[in-house]
């Protein structure tokens, strides 16, 4: 039990977390600030690894709003997708064009990429 507790700390170095995001059928709004989820140091503890699809409309401002998670391999990643979704920002739209109130989608992957040594 004492090892354990002494090589957890060695183990949690030896990964690097990441995030990606996958652009799924996005409306046609331009993005002017994409943010990046921050991984739940519980999923980094536990060396748990999965993706969320969030889905979210935009409004005229560029702002995102009615935010849901379409699907979920694991519920400790919704809530930090939410809130990069919801942090995250588009181009407005111009005077007299008309949103086509098409739901865009993004899917983030959280995953643990091991640290090549040198």
């Amino acid at each position: 039990m004492l090892l354990a507790a002494l090589l957890w700390p060695a183990l949690l170095a030896a990964e690097e977390p990441s995030v990606d995001e996958v652009l799924d059928g996005n409306a046609d709004r331009t993005p002017v600030k994409t943010i990046i989820p921050v991984y739940p140091a519980r999923a980094r503890r536990d060396r748990l690894e999965g993706e969320v699809q969030v889905c979210y409309h935009i409004d005229r401002k560029g702002r995102p709003y009615r935010v849901a998670v379409r699907k979920s391999s694991n519920r400790v990643f919704e809530k930090p997708a939410i809130l990069a979704v919801k942090a995250s920002s588009y181009m407005p739209l111009a005077k007299g064009v008309r949103d086509a109130g098409i739901k865009a989608c993004r899917t983030f992957r959280f995953t643990l990429v091991p640290v090549q040594d040198a």
